[in-house]
């Protein structure tokens, strides 16, 4: 691990807690957290240097405490205070634009770590099965934090070619959730009744907050024989959920309802503040995403501890009962798929015999 590590974000609970990680580590002299806000929650032996990464300042810190490793996680989808998407959007992009340009500055910069999403890939009806690091998206993302990371990784691209000597690792996770997930798919999920798009099922992935940690300090590290934690790795626990089964899960009901009118929902609780539902949260649970994980496994040598079940569980725990038990509402969806069940095969016997009989009839 390097000497000298700077984290971005800090002051957000995913930062704070790699910051007390890292600063744990016998290996590292110093360990820099860097935020625009002070942190709410203790550092551990980190150093706290307010500091905001949309400005040229940055490079100064970069250059002042000779820094060899930078964790960049102020990459996110939800504001911290006040500032809404325009604040979001600048600190992704223009913050990420900065602490490029600082780090491609700087002489002692050895290895960077970013922190992107799956999100990059989108979600569209002629998606595949499942994503590959190589798999190019079948729409580009127009807009919210899908397009942000989506520019960040370009930057990122742009970066490596000019600073090959830098090891470049960009860690695509899948939609983080735990006790103390604060994402806008977690907003979502406590929401007491959950809107779904009529029709629709997706598939989704999650990965652990925990696991988040770890793979964190996995990238920081030199690499162990036989891996190599540089390059592009799509990070998700074992398997997939249906949104039903989240539902269920959860014991909250859900809300089908058509199309447009999910997005109009989504713009209702935009704007009285209960959700960031966006357009391409809606996209999202309307047609899901999948991805591949072999290269996290094989290349960067990193085994969640966490399924996407186990993780969604741990997640559903912090946030109480729903409005049914789980049980009571598993038990009612199955009595109605099997009264559906048993209507189709009515109807389907019925126009059976009303076949026959016509045919009897031409006869």
């Amino acid at each position: 691990m390097g000497k000298v590590v700077l984290v971005t974000g800090v002051a957000r609970q995913l930062g704070g807690r790699l910051v007390r990680r890292v600063a744990r580590d016998p290996g590292v002299d110093r360990v820099i957290g860097v935020d625009a806000v002070e942190p709410e929650h203790h550092l551990g032996g980190a150093e706290f240097v307010r500091a905001d990464i949309r400005h040229p300042a940055i490079g100064r810190v970069l250059a002042e405490h000779a820094v060899d490793t930078v964790v960049h996680l102020d990459v996110t989808g939800t504001p911290l205070g006040a500032g809404g998407r325009t604040a979001v959007k600048e600190t992704n992009v223009i913050g990420t634009l900065q602490l490029l340009g600082a780090c491609q500055k700087s002489p002692t910069v050895q290895r960077l770590v970013i922190k992107s999403s799956t999100s990059v890939y989108g979600s569209d009806p002629r998606d595949p099965a499942v994503f590959t690091e190589t798999t190019l998206p079948k729409s580009l993302p127009s807009g919210g934090f899908a397009k942000d990371t989506a520019e960040v990784e370009g930057y990122v691209r742009g970066f490596a070619r000019r600073r090959p000597d830098v090891a470049v690792c960009v860690l695509r996770f899948a939609n983080i959730l735990g006790p103390r997930a604060d994402s806008p798919l977690a907003e979502f999920f406590s929401l007491p009744v959950l809107p779904t798009v009529f029709g629709y099922d997706p598939r989704l992935q999650f990965v652990h907050e925990d696991d988040v940690i770890d793979v964190l300090g996995l990238a920081l590290r030199e690499p162990r024989r036989g891996t190599l934690n540089s390059g592009t790795f799509n990070v998700a626990g074992d398997g997939v959920l249906l949104l039903s089964q989240c539902a269920r899960r959860l014991g909250r009901p859900t809300l089908p309802v058509l199309l447009p009118a999910v997005t109009w929902i989504g713009s209702a609780l935009r704007t009285v503040g209960v959700t960031d539902f966006s357009p391409e949260q809606i996209r999202l649970l309307t047609h899901g995403r999948v991805v591949s994980t072999a290269q996290m496994r094989e290349t960067l040598g990193f085994e969640p501890r966490f399924t996407t079940a186990e993780a969604f569980a741990d997640f559903a725990r912090s946030r109480g009962p729903g409005l049914l038990p789980p049980q009571a509402l598993a038990g009612a969806v199955d009595r109605v798929g099997a009264s559906l069940g048993s209507a189709e095969r009515r109807a389907g016997r019925a126009a059976v015999r009303t076949a026959r009989s016509d045919a009897g009839e031409g006869a």
